[in-house]
This record gives structure tokens, C-alpha cells and sequence, in this order.
């Protein structure tokens, strides 16, 4: 009895001690995740209070911007008031200043509109005289071509030819209508005359002339120029014929011709060099001539 008893004994403290490893292993393992599991868990907790805090802070930050703002829109909305009021206070002298503007711009524009149309008038006129002038300018351009003409023409027809006393004669005229050229030409004074047969001088110009003989028949005549006090005979003098003298302080000779004869007339003319001094003394002259 007593050694069925004692084997007993040893069977369980052999089965109590002999617990499996793996079981062991599983207790370490289980610690460890749990281990685990409660550090990660007090690192989240760090972590998420961290992330509060860091929160928190920024959360007070954009209250003071938030607070700050708030202060510059109540500000900005006093100003605003402030320049509602005053606007308030010109908006009437605004609105009589918009009217006048509007009144002035419509007057300015019926002004311009005017002046326009006034313009517009002067420039017409303008255009219309300006083809007046120059018509009268085309019409005057014309007469003095035709002028030109008739001047080149009779100039043309007038002779020169050597005078009685050999000096070859300057253009000479042989009719009243080149006598007409002949002083328009302007290179010689011209002094024309009709002359009637008499016993006294007439005066021509700067000198005296008496004629005494007419031959109408035979286009001749004689007459006595007087000049520089003395007589000078011209004796049977043809018509167109240039008679010449000399007198005092002249290079050249005055001429007198005759184109026309009657029975007691002589008209022609007297040529002399353009005045540069006094005029040469005529025998019996009175004082001036």
C-alpha cells in the first residue's frame, strides 16, 4: 500500500514540471506584443498630443489674425461711413456739376457745328474767288501774251537806219501806232509833235523846231532846230528819215522824225537820250522849258 502510494507522488510532480516550451515561447511572445502594443500606444499619445498642442497653437494664431483682420474691416468701415457721409453731403453740387458739364459739352458741340459750317463757307468763297482770280489771271496772262505778240510784231516792223549825219539810227517809227511801241520800250525819251509851217520855233520837248518848208508831193520838208543857242538847218529832210544833232554833254545824237506830211503839218516825233542832267538851252525858251 505505502509504495502504491509514493509512486503516485512521482508521477505528478514528473507531469507538473514537464510543461511544454512552445507554451513558454508563446508567453514570451504574448508579452512582447503586448509590450509592444503599449509603447505604441504611448507614442501615439505623445505624438497626438504634440499634434494637439502644435494645433492649438496655430489655432490661437489665427484667432489673433482672425481678431486682427476683424479690427482692420471695423476701421475700414468707419472710413467708409465717414466718406458716405461726406459724399452725401456734395452729391447735390455733384449733380448741378454733371448738368453744367452736359450743358457746356452740348453748347461746345453746337459752337463746333458752327464753325464747322462757317468754315465751310469761307473755304467755298475762298475756292470760288480763287477760280475767279485765276481766271482773271488765265484772261491776263493771255492779254499779255497777245501784248508780247503785237510787241514782238511791230517791233519787227520797226527799221533801224543811219541818220543824216551818218550815225547809224536806233529803232525808228513810222506811224502813230509804233511811235506807241517805240515809247513803250522805254530806251530813249520821246517827245511827239505836230508842227505847223510858221515863222516862230515851237518847242519839243528839251528843244525848239521851226518849220519852214513843206514838199508833200516829194515826202520833204526843211526846218531849223534850235538848241544849245544856236541854229542848226535841216534842208530838205525826206519822210522816216532820222535827222540828228548833238548837243552839250550827250554821246549820242537827238533825232527828230517825220512819218506823216500835209500840206502845212508835220507830225513826228523827237528822240533823245535818257535824261542823266540838264536838258540842253533852246534860243528864246522861257524859263522852265
Amino acid at each position: 500500500m505505502g509504495s502504491g502510494s509514493n509512486m503516485s507522488g512521482d508521477t505528478a510532480v514528473v507531469e507538473t514540471s514537464s510543461l511544454p516550451r512552445w507554451v513558454i515561447l508563446l508567453f514570451i511572445v504574448a508579452f512582447g506584443i503586448v509590450a509592444y502594443l503599449l509603447y505604441a500606444s504611448y507614442s501615439q499619445r505623445q505624438s497626438l498630443a504634440a499634434a494637439q498642442a502644435e494645433a492649438a497653437k496655430k489655432d490661437q494664431a489665427l484667432a489673433e489674425e482672425i481678431d486682427k483682420a476683424n479690427s482692420r474691416i471695423a476701421d475700414l468701415k468707419g472710413q467708409l461711413d465717414v466718406t458716405s457721409q461726406k459724399l452725401g453731403l456734395t452729391e447735390d453740387e455733384l449733380a448741378r456739376a454733371r448738368t453744367l458739364a452736359q450743358t457746356i459739352k452740348k453748347s461746345q458741340e453746337a459752337s463746333d457745328a458752327q464753325l464747322r459750317q462757317q468754315i465751310g463757307a469761307v473755304q467755298a468763297d475762298a475756292t470760288s474767288k480763287l477760280g475767279q482770280v485765276s481766271t482773271q489771271i488765265n484772261g491776263t496772262q493771255t492779254d499779255l501774251n497777245a501784248t508780247k505778240a503785237d510787241l514782238e510784231a511791230t517791233k519787227a516792223t520797226l527799221t533801224r537806219t543811219v541818220g543824216d549825219l551818218g550815225v547809224q539810227s536806233g529803232l525808228i517809227a513810222t506811224n502813230e501806232k509804233e511811235l506807241d511801241e517805240l515809247k513803250h520800250m522805254g530806251d530813249r525819251d520821246i517827245y511827239d509833235f505836230t508842227l505847223t509851217k510858221t515863222k516862230n520855233p515851237e518847242h519839243v520837248g528839251p528843244i525848239q523846231v521851226r518849220l519852214t518848208k513843206i514838199d508833200a508831193k516829194h515826202y520833204k520838208y526843211t526846218m531849223e532846230v534850235i538848241a544849245d543857242d544856236k541854229d542848226i538847218p535841216k534842208k530838205d529832210k525826206t519822210v522816216d528819215e532820222p535827222v540828228q544833232f548833238f548837243v552839250n554833254g550827250a554821246r549820242t545824237p537827238y533825232e527828230i522824225v517825220v512819218f506823216n506830211l500835209t500840206k502845212n503839218q508835220a507830225k513826228g516825233y523827237l528822240s533823245t537820250p535818257k535824261s542823266t542832267g540838264s536838258a540842253p538851252s533852246a534860243a528864246g525858251a522861257p524859263p522852265g522849258n
